[in-house]
Order: structure tokens, then C-alpha cells, then sequence
């Protein structure tokens, strides 16, 4: 039985080079799909993220082995490895950026790491032209069409700076949209972020679960299921992650020893702390400690370049 190949493109019609060699792209929706008869056949790229800002027109886009009907204005989302097509209407326009997606993870990473969901998740995103996010939407587009045409110093950081604000834009009307779905979701969401925020509060004092359920009115359960439901994961786990995360800010941030950082985040015993920490990252404090800073050292080749300026 002869099996079908989905082809994969670097852009459509051009056979995938090194996602290296092409780090962010722009161009018009017509420019690719005309010559295709404004048809584009199932494809995948397995290093690049595409977002679609229609502006004009209307069509059907495939996600692996979905369809879903859009019209303008939306936002069609194709994240990396996401087997898609397109069937557009002959008057459909708007932008298209094309990215790589692992080196825009990386720096979205770094500052705003919440943004990344909304870029591993294939979407068709309709908008209100009176949003604001969505008003600011074409700005950021076109400079990036200005960045995409000229040869100039740092125009590959300013064109990920500029992808990555609108990034940001997706992110917001994701949430907009999400918060608008229904008012369950909302007070469920609402009741997420009371507890969030009594675990930045209280993390030290490592209070039972219970504690947190009795200040929110439910039951132990009740919240565990509701942080599975809103966030993927227990109560308990969401109070631990957090006690990590503080544990590794001031495994790097700070020259605390490790006796001074236990004892800091509500440990009494030093050793116990330790055992906690290898068993949520795998490394023991010491260890995840030595690997961050070696991570943060600046090369030696850049440091004898900046001597020599």
C-alpha cells in the first residue's frame, strides 16, 4: 500500500533548508497563494511557526485533520510541525510572518513565559476591529515588512523584538477570548488567581492544602480538581513549583549558602530541602547551582573582544 508523504517546507513551494538560515520572513498572503490558485495543499514546517493577520477575505484552513472555517479580520496561528492547507477566498489579503519557532521560544522564554502556549497551539482567532490589541496589531506587522526588506545592523534582533510584541498581542486576545467564553470559566478563574496568590504569600509556611481550600470556601478536592482543570496540575503541586521557583532565583540571584536558602524558604532542616529539590528538577541544589552559573558566564572570546574596544 503506497503511504502519502506530507511534503515539508521550509515556505511553501520551496523545498526546508536549516531553520537557522531563515529566522523570521514576511510577505502578503497573495504572494504565495495566487500562483497556487489561492489553493495550498497540506504541508508542515518542521522548524517554523506561521501567523496569518487576514485583514481581507475569507477561507478554510486544515490543522492535521481538522477544518475550520475564517473570515476577516482574524488570526490564524500555525505553530511548528503542524500538518496545515488552505482553500482562500481570490480577494483574501493580510500579512504573514514566518519564524523559527525554537529561537523564538527561547526569548520569549526568557521574559514571558506565559506567552508560550498561545504559540503551541494551532488557532483561528476572530477579531473586534474596535480591540485594541487587535488595532495594534498592523503597526507591528508593517515594521516588520520594513525590517524584512532592508540589509542593516541588528535586523535580526529587532525583527524577533518585534515578533515577539506581537506575540504578546496574540497572547492578550487569547485571553480576551478564553475570559469571554463563560462566566463558570471566569469565577473558575478568578478563583485561580486568589490562590495563586495566597501561595506567593504563604509558600514559606508551608500550609496544608487545606488551609488554602478553607480561605477560598471549597474543599481540598474541589481546588486540586480545579487546578487540574485550569492549570494541568494539582494544588499541591502548584504550591511546590512555586517554592522551587524561589529556590532557584536564589540559587543564582543571590550568595546565600544552602543551610541560609532552606532555612530562608521555611525548611528546618537543611537536608530535607535538598532531597525536596532534586526530586521536583532532578539536580541537587549544589548541582542546578554550579549548571546555571556556568550557563551565565560570559565566553572568554567575548571578553577579550570587549577588552580590545
Amino acid at each position: 500500500m503506497a503511504t502519502r508523504v506530507i511534503p515539508n517546507y521550509s515556505l511553501y513551494g520551496v523545498q526546508a533548508q536549516p531553520a537557522w538560515q531563515n529566522w523570521f520572513d514576511f510577505e502578503w498572503i497573495p504572494q504565495r497563494s495566487r500562483p497556487y490558485n489561492w489553493k495550498i495543499r497540506p504541508h508542515q514546517h518542521d522548524a517554523l511557526i506561521q501567523i496569518l493577520y487576514v485583514t481581507q477575505g475569507s477561507g478554510e484552513v486544515l490543522f492535521d485533520h481538522a477544518k475550520a472555517s475564517f473570515s476577516a479580520p482574524c488570526l490564524l496561528i500555525i505553530p511548528a510541525q503542524t500538518v496545515h492547507g488552505f482553500d482562500f477566498s481570490e480577494d483574501v489579503d493580510g500579512p504573514v510572518v514566518t519564524a523559527a519557532q525554537r529561537p523564538l521560544e527561547s526569548l520569549i522564554s526568557l521574559a514571558s513565559p506565559e506567552l508560550l502556549a498561545s504559540l503551541r497551539k494551532p488557532a483561528v482567532m476572530a477579531l473586534d476591529d474596535a480591540s485594541g490589541h487587535a488595532q495594534a496589531l498592523m503597526p507591528l506587522f508593517l515594521a516588520m515588512e520594513r525590517e524584512a526588506q532592508i540589509q542593516a545592523a541588528g535586523q535580526l534582533t529587532a525583527g524577533m523584538a518585534l515578533l515577539t510584541a506581537i506575540c504578546i498581542q496574540v497572547a492578550r486576545l487569547t485571553q480576551t477570548n478564553e475570559a469571554s467564553v463563560s462566566k463558570a470559566h471566569s469565577r473558575k478563574s478568578a478563583q485561580i488567581e486568589k490562590f495563586r496568590n495566597m501561595v506567593d504569600e504563604h509558600f514559606t509556611r508551608h500550609l496544608p492544602i487545606g488551609d488554602y481550600a478553607g480561605q477560598l470556601g471549597i474543599t481540598p478536592g474541589q481546588l486540586s480538581r480545579l487546578c487540574r482543570e485550569v492549570l494541568g496540575m494539582s494544588s499541591l503541586d502548584v504550591v511546590n513549583a512555586r517554592v522551587i521557583h524561589e529556590a532557584q532565583r536564589g540559587l543564582v540571584y543571590t550568595g546565600n549558602s544552602i543551610k541560609q536558602l532552606a532555612y530562608t524558604l521555611g525548611f528546618a532542616d537543611e537536608n530535607y530541602f535538598c532531597r525536596f529539590f532534586r526530586k521536583h528538577t532532578g539536580l541537587s541544589p549544589r548541582e542546578f547551582r554550579a549548571k546555571a552559573m556556568s550557563a551565565m558566564l560570559i565566553p572568554a572570546t567575548i571578553k577579550s573582544t570587549s577588552a580590545n574596544v
